[in-house]
């Protein structure tokens, strides 16, 4: 089968954006016609442990004779021999659910499918707890350390994967993410002609999202205070970073309360509980507004500096920043939601206990 590896994303996922093959805008007028007037045909395949199966478009134009050349040339991460073994297996299937055969001629537009490997996942020994639950949403209090949805090498250990075979709820899609190290309340939709809607609300801000994160505390800093910065991402860089020009991101910061040093020998000195409020959703952004304050958040593995990496099972000293709230308003139903997370952040309950690798606990208390 596909190895992780392989460059294809590992849920669902289309593999049908426009080729590079086309070129200009012509292509793309021609690519964006097609795609108009082909309707995407549900997936013969099941879900396996709560992951679609990967899905690819042949491309409009090109010079392939049959399907297999294509996908040689399309997943050369994953080297002819495994896709051959693939075509021989009858792993790749039509929109018919049949096996398609390796010198099946190429058709432009035609679809396929097929089940990645999925790579092997030490269990995120934490639970997905369920808040709310209606039939158009699913609202989830995520640990740290687990993704919201499958990519790269974390695929069903996530919390997509795990509520759609917990709740079997094959539809479940996220209308939005939140990071593998945060915590907190993740958005999840059951309908998916409804999705569109509440990914909407991201989208347009029109969801009141607040945070808390457990930092240094400096007397000297003067809050609340509105961030305001433009904090760029580029791919393949594992950190985001502040550069000049018009600030895209924008962070309300309030000091909740501090106490006295409990982990001087560590050099941490006064801890302060804060809460975050996000107006806009850059990558790493909190994380990156409070490092530039002078109080990164307790935990943090890339802020202010890159460490180590951790050791896949290591579930030790979690990223101590917290998705507390959500607010809205069902765009579907019309209701008022404002949902809270009942995590408490070990850091600040007992630093000691954060240092010897205690995890955040729910509903706990404060």
């Amino acid at each position: 089968m596909l190895s992780p590896r392989a460059p294809v994303r590992a849920d669902a996922l289309a593999i049908d954006g426009p080729p590079a093959i086309f070129g200009g805008p012509s292509g793309l007028v021609r690519w964006a016609a097609m795609r108009r007037k082909t309707r995407t045909p549900a997936s013969p395949l099941p879900q396996r442990h709560g992951v679609d199966p990967v899905r690819v478009r042949l491309p409009a134009t090109g010079s392939w004779a049959t399907v297999r050349e294509h996908l040689v040339e399309r997943l050369s991460g994953a080297g002819a021999g495994t896709v051959d073994g693939m075509f021989d297996a009858g792993l790749i299937v039509g929109a018919d659910g049949r096996p398609v055969a390796p010198d099946a001629p190429y058709v432009p537009g035609m679809f396929v499918w097929f089940h990645r490997e999925l790579p092997a996942e030490v269990p995120v020994p934490f639970p997905l707890e369920v808040v709310y639950r209606d039939e158009h949403i699913v609202v989830a209090d995520k640990p740290h350390f687990l993704a919201t949805t499958p990519r790269g090498g974390h695929v069903a250990e996530t919390a997509l994967a795990r509520l759609r075979r917990e709740l079997d709820l094959p539809t479940l899609s996220a209308a939005h993410r939140l990071d593998r190290l945060t915590a907190g309340l993740v958005l999840f939709t059951v309908r998916p002609e409804e999705r569109g809607a509440y990914q909407t609300l991201f989208r347009d801000r029109r969801v009141r999202k607040e945070y808390e994160a457990v930092a240094p505390y400096d007397p000297a800093l003067a809050l609340p205070r509105t961030v305001r910065s433009r904090i760029v991402k580029e791919r393949g860089v594992l950190t985001a970073r502040e550069v000049p020009g018009e600030p895209n991101a924008e962070s309300r910061v309030e000091l909740l309360g501090h106490r006295p040093a409990e982990a001087a020998a560590e050099g941490i000195g006064p801890l302060g509980r804060y809460r975050l409020v996000p107006a806009t959703g850059q990558t790493h952004q909190l994380r990156v507004h409070m490092t530039a304050l002078g109080v990164p958040i307790v935990g943090d593995p890339l802020y202010p500096e890159v460490t180590g990496p951790v050791p896949a099972g290591d579930f030790r000293r979690p990223l101590q920043l917290l998705a507390r709230a959500l607010e809205f308003t069902d765009p579907v139903t019309g209701g008022e939601h404002r949902f809270c997370s009942g995590r408490v952040l070990t850091a600040w309950a007992s630093y000691d206990r954060w240092a010897a690798g205690a995890y955040d606990g729910p509903r706990d208390g404060q």
